[in-house]
């Protein structure tokens, strides 16, 4: 395979007729079949050519999920030329940097948010030749953009499609395929160069442990513009299989019923919030439905054990599973949309409690690991190869070895070579050939990776004790009542963190006992609040050793933001972004604390 998008061609050849994508457009859903996303490709890459783009050149994608994001990356690679995306929730001078740094010639805006955002970062850069809008209801706007329908409709330029078969026929799997810049919890951004030899690596390796075909479906809500998605979304179609495009990934869990998906990639967030809002009903629940589903779920932990084990389930369990099933399990299914050939989570740590719960109604969440620069993935769990709590094993062709303070070193034919124009960045990168993750971690005895960390966010107390953030927030944060939390405590005496509630699940706390508020800021400082969440994570740090666990906490009614910086696009906490923004907050909460911090 010497280029991803030619190599999506030729699977969508095979299958014409089946569909390829589906996607909502107001009210109403629509589809597109192989056959006319391989036409709308074929398209674009001419009228790529006629705008003069080069083998090499970069092209940006500053959009959100849409149909059109994948055409026009696969037509930008079609031709040899390089995709740049841009994530939708940049700010324009976040924009301006990737585009100046890039060199992008051509630069693809998804709705009128980013179409206004792309011409204030553009302004006065040279070299941008043009700025063409996705949505089909945006128009032309002479001398600021350029509609994509006014490519695809108007006449082939003269000599094109002859100049893209000339460049099909010079592809080498050595072309760069993406620059990809990273979402950084620490530092700029960084623009990691990836080739196609790169993300076919990936491919052979996914094939190796797992079986994806034409029967599946797929939801695509993770961001295009992260590493993650765009690898699996291209994947999907090479394999035949259908994609159901999602542009507002809020809309996640209705769109999971509607497209009922067979495999996808999602962060942890999602499995977490599933799990928050089962158990939350579950709590609410008379008794005898609380002790069926607690019944319910044990007896399928039992099961996928004794199958783990390679042992038959006995009669009396068999039984009970064939109930559990029916009155309890199915439907958590059915929450999800459905049975699933597999889920994947990466991106984050997932809380061992979670994968079991899935595994349990016959789901299972396939954990991995891996970064922008490793295109992504270097080790995941696989169907007959899982060990809940780790990573999984290194896919084929990544080594792995641990080394100075903990830190996982990487080499493989997946890895990048290196960042674009930042030679410094490059070596520091690696050392004697092995990639630098930044993340702490151990293979335990049977070659499972465990992630306790990153390096730089590892808080060192007071006291001298190294805490990892990371994993106090997986455990603490699939409360129902946590949307997002933030570890601190950095030289302090004990652990704090910054908590954002679940407004929905409190709100419906405070209106059972009749508690007045008119706002969240009034929410989180009335008393029975706070005690619900020192009683909460409390409960939710008893695992965790004692210099471990959250000791002051305080609530704030705002979400952390990727556009303020907060949270990566992969919903990782930045944290020394959250530790300055909240500087004067966690004094109060580490001095003298009032309502809405607390002890927990």
């Amino acid at each position: 395979m010497q280029n991803v998008a030619l190599a999506i061609l030729e699977a969508a050849a095979r299958r014409p007729d089946a569909t390829a994508m589906r996607f909502r457009r107001g009210d109403s859903v629509h589809e597109l079949t192989y056959g006319g996303m391989s036409a709308r490709i074929e398209g674009l890459a001419r009228a790529l050519v006629g705008l003069g783009v080069q083998a090499g050149d970069r092209v940006g994608i500053f959009s959100p999920n849409l149909p059109e994001w994948l055409l026009v990356d696969y037509a930008v690679m079609s031709v040899r030329a390089v995709t740049v995306p841009i994530y939708a929730t940049s700010t324009p001078a976040q924009a301006r940097q990737i585009i100046e740094d890039s060199g992008m010639v051509l630069l693809f805006a998804g709705t009128a948010t980013e179409r206004d955002a792309a011409l204030e970062a553009t302004a006065g850069v040279p070299g941008v030749r043009r700025i063409v809008t996705l949505d089909p209801q945006l128009a032309d706007e002479p001398g600021r953009t350029t509609a994509l329908a006014s490519l695809e409709d108007g006449p082939a330029p003269g000599g094109a499609a002859d100049e893209v078969m000339l460049r099909r026929v010079q592809a080498d799997s050595e072309d760069l395929a993406a620059l990809i810049y990273t979402s950084g919890t620490t530092g700029e951004p960084k623009g990691v160069m990836l080739r196609h030899r790169n993300f076919t690596n990936q491919y052979a390796t996914i094939d190796a442990r797992f079986t994806v075909g034409p029967a599946d479906r797929s939801l695509c809500f993770l961001p295009l513009s992260h590493v993650y998605e765009r690898t699996w979304s291209a994947y999907v179609f090479l394999k035949g299989a259908s994609n159901t495009i999602l542009a507002n990934p809020r809309d996640v869990v209705t769109a999971l019923g509607e497209a009922r998906p067979t495999v996808m990639v999602s962060a942890p967030r999602l499995y977490e919030k599933v799990h928050a809002a089962v158990h939350a009903k579950v709590e609410t629940a008379p008794p005898l439905r609380r002790r069926l589903f607690h019944w319910a779920v044990g007896v399928g932990q039992r099961w996928w054990r004794t199958e783990a084990e390679g042992r038959r389930p006995d009669l009396g369990l068999r039984l009970a599973h064939a109930a559990a099933d029916r009155l309890v399990l199915r439907r958590i299914r059915d929450a999800v949309g459905g049975p699933k050939n597999f889920f994947s989570s990466g991106g984050a740590a997932l809380a061992r409690e979670v994968e079991e719960f899935f595994m349990a109604a016959g789901l299972l969440v396939c954990q991995g690991y891996g970064l922008t620069e490793t295109a992504p993935m270097l080790t995941c769990n696989a169907p007959g190869a899982f060990r809940f709590g780790s990573v999984g094993r290194p896919v084929e062709g990544v080594e792995l070895r641990i080394g100075d303070e903990g830190e996982i070193l990487a080499r493989g034919p997946n890895v990048t070579e290196g960042y674009f124009n930042n030679p410094s960045a490059t070596a520091e990168a690696f050392t004697d050939g092995w990639f630098r993750t930044g993340d702490v971690g151990y293979l335990d005895e049977d070659g499972y990776l465990v992630i306790t960390d990153r390096i730089k966010d590892l808080i060192i107390t007071a006291g001298g004790k190294n805490v990892a953030p990371q994993r106090i927030e997986a455990i603490v944060g699939k409360d129902l009542y946590i949307d997002q939390l933030a570890v601190v405590g950095d030289r302090r005496s004990a652990i704090g963190a910054i908590v954002v509630p679940a407004f929905e699940s409190l709100a419906e706390f405070a209106r059972e006992r009749k508690l007045a508020f008119a706002d969240h800021e009034e929410l989180i400082r009335l008393p029975e609040v706070v005690e619900l969440y020192r009683r909460r994570i409390a409960d939710q740090c008893a695992s965790l050793a004692p210099f471990e666990k959250i000791r002051r906490f305080t609530l704030v009614a705002r979400q952390f933001s990727m556009q303020a910086g907060e949270i990566t696009p992969t919903l990782k906490v930045r944290r020394k972004v959250i530790a300055e923004r909240y500087r004067e907050l966690i004094e109060r909460m580490y001095g003298s604390p009032d309502s809405p911090a607390g002890d927990a």
